[in-house]
């Protein structure tokens, strides 16, 4: 009923008009249809990649009922399989670079309502700066005709409690321009996300070295108190234990996992996203993200994603023991980590370590073939040299 009553406040444009919005990979986004006639009891999303497009994607079932659990949608799998429509709202699931473009509410015969202009900004690439070591984020850029800057979200919760924890802010670029078109509704006005289909083809080229940021800095907060078990619990608890021992029981919940020696894994903090504040560690070794991020060093076995997920690569016998997950400031699961020995199973191109040791193949053999021609090159160089000399 409410919602009803907000579609008879807000009248829908009589031009279609987009509003900008921007994220980072993988995270989640909702996009409400703001306004719709009176009569109109279902929406259909449709999504087109570029202005005019004739590939467009219906999203939706027709009915508008459609339901997904976002903790069933697997990173990097299609758009088709991670949206969800929810009281005419469209509801994208660890959404993707490939997920920007313009997403449209209307109806199945064709008629649009509302539009938004979404940007999904790539993390692979993003610059990092720690606070810590006296690094900051990048300078502004300004041209002629436009400038380019970075907007950051508010600092993320203190990753962990009792202990020395870790922060982020994570910012998104944005360009600011008078020539910016006119289709699009900006806030503030000129002023859209880097990837935005307003920003001219012209301007495209230098804004497109312009990467999301992320900073890190250092934090340390008190737990809070949580209440004990009460007193006639704790003295049954005595009692069944034996005598001058006190029962194990585990912090957290903890989840026991096999994994074959030399194989990759990875593990998500349960109930986390993205813009959540995790942290990991192994037994009573903190995984600071100073040592552990992506990309701090190329060589890492084991590192930290900006999508809050701890990577081990080649899983080794000293990989083993109890993983920690820390979510906004609360230790919430372990996972206990065994590592044996496996039998012969045949190897796909699937595989991870395959993809990895063919990359090491190929790029081996490049640099060899680069070595190979270059020594010839040379060797021709220097006779015809002292052909020329002799002559």
């Amino acid at each position: 009923m409410e919602k009803e009553d907000v579609f008879k406040k807000i009248p829908c444009p009589a031009f279609l008009m987009f509003d900008n919005a921007a994220y980072l990979a993988d995270m989640s986004f909702e996009l409400p249809c703001k306004c719709k006639p009176e009569e109109v009891t279902s929406v259909v999303w449709y999504f087109q990649k570029s202005m005019g497009s004739r590939q467009t994607k219906v999203l939706t079932d027709f009915d508008g009922t459609m339901f997904l659990d976002s903790g069933h949608i697997r990173v990097g799998s299609h758009m088709l399989k991670r949206f969800s429509i929810r009281m005419f709202s469209l509801i994208v699931f660890r959404a993707q670079v490939e997920d920007s473009g313009h997403y449209l509410c209307g109806t199945k015969e064709g008629d649009f309502f509302y539009g938004y202009d979404v940007d999904v900004q790539s993390s692979k690439a993003i610059t990092v700066a720690f606070e810590d070591r006296n690094q900051h984020p990048q300078k502004d850029h300004t041209e002629d005709h436009f400038s380019v800057f970075t907007t950051f979200w508010d600092w993320t919760k203190c990753d962990r409690c009792g202990v020395r924890g870790e922060q982020r802010r994570i910012g998104l670029c944005y360009v600011k321009s008078a020539y910016l078109y006119p289709r699009y509704r900006t806030v503030p006005t000129d002023v859209v996300s880097c990837g935005s289909r307003s920003v001219p083809r012209r301007f495209q080229g230098t804004i497109r070295l312009r990467k999301p940021e992320v900073v890190i800095r250092s934090c340390l907060t008190p737990c809070v108190k949580r209440k004990g078990p009460e007193e006639g619990v704790l003295s049954i608890s005595n009692l069944i234990a034996k005598v001058g021992q006190k029962p194990w029981l585990p912090k957290v919940p903890i989840q026991f996992h096999k994994q074959h020696l030399g194989s990759g894994l990875i593990i998500a903090c349960p109930g986390a996203r993205p813009e959540h504040a995790v942290a990991w560690d192994k037994d009573s070794t903190r995984l600071y993200r100073t040592s552990f991020l992506i990309g701090v060093n190329k060589s890492m076995r084991v590192f930290i994603d900006h999508g809050n997920h701890l990577h081990i690569r080649f899983t080794q016998l000293d990989d083993r023991g109890t993983y920690f997950c820390w979510r906004e400031g609360q230790m919430v699961a372990g996972f206990r980590l065994s590592v044996r020995f496996q039998g012969d199973r045949k190897r796909t191109l699937d595989d991870p370590e395959t993809r990895y040791a063919i990359k090491a193949i190929l790029t081996s053999y490049v640099l060899i073939t680069m070595v190979f021609v270059g020594i010839h090159i040379s060797r021709c160089c220097y006779y015809a040299f002292r052909c020329t000399l002799m002559g």
